[in-house]
């Protein structure tokens, strides 16, 4: 347990931060299933799936700038559910 004051003051900092983290790793988790369940329709609504990748990019993004994921993860991760977007609309139309 911390002694000090501003140890505690940085354990409830840490804390604070922790659930800030966590909520902010969900919803990209769930954004990301969200696109994936949409291209599993046989019928992909292009607007909708779009809207949900742009979703996704603004919570990876904001993720990177706070120092929750590094920046190639990020990247990685758009990219590749991008490309998943990207063949299912061309498949489609």
């Amino acid at each position: 347990m911390a002694n000090t004051s501003s140890a505690k003051k940085a354990a409830k900092q840490n804390e604070k931060r922790r659930v800030i983290n966590l909520a902010r790793k969900t919803a990209i988790k769930t954004a990301i299933k969200k696109v994936l369940t949409e291209l599993e329709q046989p019928q992909v609504d292009v607007k909708k799936t779009r809207e949900l990748l742009a979703d996704v990019a603004a919570k990876l993004g904001r993720a990177k700038g706070k120092g929750l994921l590094h920046a190639n993860t990020a990247s990685r991760k758009l990219g590749r559910l991008t490309k998943q977007v990207s063949k299912k609309v061309q498949l489609q139309g």
